[in-house]
């Protein structure tokens, strides 16, 4: 079978395009972005800290907090947490609560922060799943943004490297 010569410049094209498209899409982390054109009403908010004691923050206001819901098995979660440590380095006023959402162990999150060289993070608990069900979430990693009048105005879905120029730019937004 004779292939014609347009056919392989139009199949050069199509891989080219699509694997520049593959490329692009690496490196763009709008896509795992949702900003809602209403922030919206959390009505509780109520996890536990390192010691299983419950960390209340409903109704606070006056920073920009970032839930990040994580796991120790999850790739992409190992993937971008060093992101969200530089990210709490760089921007101290952003109250961060990396969320484990395992049955409370702390050896095992204390050596996968150890490991990954997390330090000025600390690690909290969802043990009932309740701010999973609040938030409706469907995977991991996921992260709820919440704006300085303690409403949530985006949230990440999926992996992203929480230093990247176009995120910090984001959230500078909402100072």
């Amino acid at each position: 079978m004779k292939i014609s010569k347009s056919f392989k410049i139009y199949i050069h094209i199509f891989v080219t395009f699509f694997f520049a498209q593959q490329l692009l899409s690496e490196a763009n982390y709008s896509k795992n972005i949702v900003l809602h054109d209403d922030p919206l009403e959390i009505k509780e908010l109520k996890f536990k800290d390192f010691n299983l004691n419950e960390v209340n923050l409903t109704g606070k206001k006056g920073n920009i907090m970032i839930l990040n819901f994580w796991a120790t098995w999850c790739v992409p979660c190992k993937k971008e947490m060093p992101s969200l440590e530089k990210l709490a380095k760089k921007y101290p006023e952003i109250l961060i609560f990396p969320i484990n959402l395992e049955k409370p162990n702390q050896d095992k999150t204390k050596k996968f922060f150890t490991e990954l060289k997390i330090s000025q993070l600390n690690i909290y608990f969802d043990p009932e799943f309740s701010l999973v069900k609040l938030f409706k979430m469907r995977g991991i990693p996921t992260s709820v943004l919440i704006d300085k009048n303690g409403q949530e105005f985006g949230r990440v879905i999926g992996e992203v490297d929480f230093f990247d120029k176009s995120f910090t730019e984001l959230l500078e937004k909402y100072f």
